[in-house]
């Protein structure tokens, strides 16, 4: 019998009483291991060896989970924070409880992001409290990072392991390990004698012009053989839907906003009217930036009509807020919390000129908010922006409007629910039902701007405007339960390389 050389050197390495690695017999047979991978899967498919394969798992430590292997988690340190300074017995400052525990910058984070989560207490409006019973000691997570680290994974929690790889304190390789072993047929076949034939694997110029290709035996190619699985980079899933929002609205009629991220209150909040002592106003809600403090300069005669609206009301009926407002609060720096402030600047007139109705305008942007990062809040997130300018406008044409956005997504079960804001009147907030957990999920808020934000812009008709959430979108398309893992530092990986984008 004559063979290729690749497969007799196989037949002759393999053994017929127990498996051998491929990369084992690719040594003996003195072949690369994909040569010798490739001539298994031809010896197979003629009976003279068995392939078998298992898919291997290692797990290494990041730099980041071997320094928590050799210290303690963040949340760790802020359940022992919390204990000491009483958040058993009541609510505390959380920043009280931030301090005492030493963490700083992206550790604040991490640890409240995965306290709640761990049952070690509960965070909000800016409290803390930290559950008695809990037990930081036995964290799961820390025993799987301690048994990784120490040699003994069989040990860890398989749960614990999986959140430890999307946290990012841990590297999970798989590895297909591939073994050969003798049929009885390949015996039989080596005991009655296996030769080498000559075979050529490539067809060159010089066989073809020499006439040699006639007479020799080309070696077969293995159309089903493994090849190397190499990932490779693509856009993110989220800013595919991003892009596919913006054709939409632009098939929709509407025209994109641009605008800067950071941005003066009086863009971001006075012109929506928004008092300044309002609560979504701290730093609770948003992120100042101390250089620069404030903005150069703002329109002076808008200034003062913002200024107006706010003391004044507007209109014979106004009455305003009669809380204190000032230029200098109004002048200071934020990082946008929502995308409105684009909204005013651009039907104020200042940002491209002065608009006639009608008139439709969006934008797909990033916001900041000092939100507590849970399954679906981040702490910067995308909003879908948009708004339209035109006379008699009423709520059934903004929902006819929620309506053929969304049909263009497959979602079809809307409901809307009245709300208030300080800036819309009516509001309403809108909501979806996750396809995999059955939850009605909220998904934006929207209304009609009232007089108090359109008479200082100087706009005289109606505009209706709402601020949707593109990640909560997502979790209604694709069925994602967490946003965390794809869009963040614990995204998953495997999960965006998988996930096919619907069109």
């Amino acid at each position: 019998m004559k063979r290729p050389q690749a497969q007799v050197a196989v037949l002759q390495a393999a053994d017929a009483q127990e498996d051998r690695r491929i990369d084992d017999v690719a040594a003996d047979a003195d072949l690369k291991p994909e040569a010798a991978t490739r001539a298994a899967f031809e010896l197979e498919a003629d009976g003279l060896v068995s392939v078998a394969e298992e898919t291997l798992e290692h797990y290494e430590l990041t730099d980041e989970g071997d320094q928590y292997v050799r210290e303690s988690l963040p949340e760790q340190d802020l359940y022992e924070a919390a204990i000491d300074a009483g958040a058993a017995d009541g609510p505390v400052q959380m920043g009280q409880a931030i301090g005492a525990s030493g963490l700083e910058g992206g550790a604040v984070d991490i640890a409240l992001s995965n306290y709640a989560r761990k049952a070690y207490g509960e965070i909000d409006s800016g409290e803390i409290t930290a559950n008695p019973d809990a037990d930081p000691g036995s964290d799961p997570e820390m025993l799987a990072l301690e048994a990784v680290a120490d040699g003994r994974v069989e040990d860890a929690d398989a749960d614990a392991l999986d959140q430890l790889e999307r946290r990012g304190l841990l590297n999970v390789r798989e590895e297909t390990v591939r073994s050969v072993q003798l049929t009885d047929d390949g015996v039989t076949a080596l005991m009655e004698g296996v030769e080498a034939a000559e075979t050529v694997d490539q067809l060159t110029p010089e066989l073809l012009t020499s006439g040699e290709w006639e007479d020799v035996a080309f070696t077969e190619y293995n159309v089903e053989a493994d090849a190397e699985d190499v990932s490779h980079g693509k856009e993110h899933i989220l800013r595919q839907t991003a892009n596919r929002v913006k054709d939409t609205l632009v098939g929709m009629g509407f025209s994109e906003m641009e605008g800067p991220h950071a941005d003066a209150q009086f863009w971001i909040n006075d012109c929506l009217f928004m008092p300044q002592d309002h609560p979504a106003r701290t730093h609770w809600d948003q992120f100042a930036l101390e250089e620069p403090e404030e903005i150069g300069e703002l329109p002076e005669d808008l200034v003062e009509r913002v200024r107006s609206a706010h003391k004044e009301g507007v209109g014979p009926d106004g009455e305003g807020y009669h809380s204190p407002w000032t230029e200098d609060i109004a002048r200071g720096m934020d990082l946008r919390g929502h995308t409105t402030s684009l909204s005013m600047r651009y039907l104020s007139g200042h940002q491209v000129g002065e608009l006639d109705p009608p008139e439709r305008y969006f934008s797909v942007e990033k916001v900041y908010r000092n939100d507590t990062l849970d399954p679906t809040h981040l702490l910067e997130f995308f909003q879908i922006e948009g708004w339209v300018m035109a006379e008699d406008l009423s709520v059934r044409d903004l929902m006819g409007t929620f309506t053929e956005f969304y049909e263009q997504f497959g979602i079809t079960d809307l409901e809307f629910k009245p709300h208030y804001n300080p800036y819309t009147e009516p509001s309403f907030e809108l909501f979806g039902t996750h396809p995999e957990t059955g939850e009605v999920v909220e998904v934006g808020n929207s209304g009609i701007f009232r007089d108090e934000v359109l008479t200082p812009l100087g706009v005289d008709c109606d505009v209706m405007a709402w601020g949707l959430s593109l990640e909560r979108l997502l979790m209604l398309m694709y069925g994602f339960e967490d946003i965390r893992d794809v869009h963040g530092t614990l995204c998953d990986l495997e999960l965006l390389r998988e996930t096919e984008v619907m069109r």
